[in-house]
């Protein structure tokens, strides 16, 4: 017709929603039919685009979904990692570790105890109770003597567990490590008499030199004042509480029962500490001092025997 508008200029008009073009019957149910046709309109001009027209975020969504605590809260708690019998498990090895820290705490602070007490015979004293024999033989005695007593500890702790009763076990455990670590320290303290090393000082600081010697498996270097210095550092209880776990590892065998543990405990008692005495053997030789050049020594004190406290009124022999 000649009054219409050419088809080209006529502007297209959208009367549906974007839902209808792509099959859909409407907005969906429950949404509100002009929010739908408000965001499928085109952005006014002047405005940044909007790629993503859905529906507007919910501040209580967001809040609900958002997982970083507010003020004055700590945060929703975390579930326990694990399945229940794994946590268990672990409370459990910790308080086993905690325990054999515990127990090998007093082993170490029993050895310190145990150390100024032990008896040390001077070289007089070995010279004549040994006549006749030189250095390298009077040490041989001396190693051959410890290695007995050891084995002898090993072999009765063994025995004695012969029948498994684990409640026992640490305390045989403990005994054995003191007892071993008594006759040693006091074989280390007589080798230094033997190749004329004795330490200065005290009978206390004598005590803790000889100590870290054990605990170090070495010769104390009396010339080195550094290496003294160290012996009675506080270093020294640490490192021994490392000496003493490896050595409850290594007397874990002596308490298989019936009777097998007893003959592991003397073999491995035996080894180690002859193993100990060459090693301080070895660093003492080193700096040696001859019996004819030794200087005039006065004699060892010796630690005071403890007489067992009696109860009040039985202290006097007439009664």
């Amino acid at each position: 017709m000649a009054g219409d508008t050419p088809f080209r200029k006529r502007r297209l008009r959208r009367t549906k929603s974007s839902e209808a073009h792509q099959g859909g019957t409407g907005p969906a149910e429950g949404e509100n039919p002009a929010a739908e046709h408000q965001a499928a309109l085109p952005a006014s001009p002047g405005t940044p685009p909007d790629d993503e027209r859905g529906r507007p975020a919910s501040l209580e969504a967001v809040r609900a979904t958002d997982p970083s605590p507010g003020p004055g809260q700590d945060g929703p708690q975390e579930p326990p990692k694990g399945s229940g019998r794994l946590h268990t498990l672990k409370r459990g090895v910790r308080k086993s570790r905690e325990s054999a820290t515990a127990a090998v705490g007093m082993v170490a602070d029993r050895i310190i105890d145990t150390a100024p007490r032990v008896p040390v015979r001077d070289l007089a004293t070995l010279r004549r109770q040994f006549p006749g024999l030189g250095p390298e033989q009077l040490a041989d005695k001396l190693v051959a003597g410890a290695c007995n007593a050891t084995a002898t500890v090993g072999a009765g702790i063994g025995a004695a567990a012969m029948m498994p009763v684990p409640p026992a076990m640490l305390a045989e455990l403990a005994a054995e490590i003191t007892g071993v670590a008594a006759i040693e320290m006091k074989l280390v303290a007589e080798l230094h008499e033997v190749y004329g090393r004795r330490p200065p000082g005290n009978l206390g600081q004598r005590s803790t030199a000889y100590l870290t010697a054990w605990t170090e498996e070495r010769g104390i270097d009396v010339s080195r004042p550094t290496t003294l210095n160290a012996a009675l550092g506080g270093q020294m209880k640490r490192e021994l509480r490392q000496q003493i776990m490896k050595r409850t590892v290594r007397d874990l065998p002596n308490l298989i029962p019936f009777m097998i543990g007893a003959a592991v405990g003397a073999l491995m008692n035996r080894r180690d500490t002859r193993r100990l005495a060459d090693r301080v053997r070895n660093d003492l030789r080193r700096g040696q001092v001859p019996w004819d050049r030794l200087p005039e020594l006065p004699p060892l004190e010796q630690p005071e025997k403890l007489a067992p406290e009696l109860p009040e009124g039985l202290d006097d022999p007439g009664r």
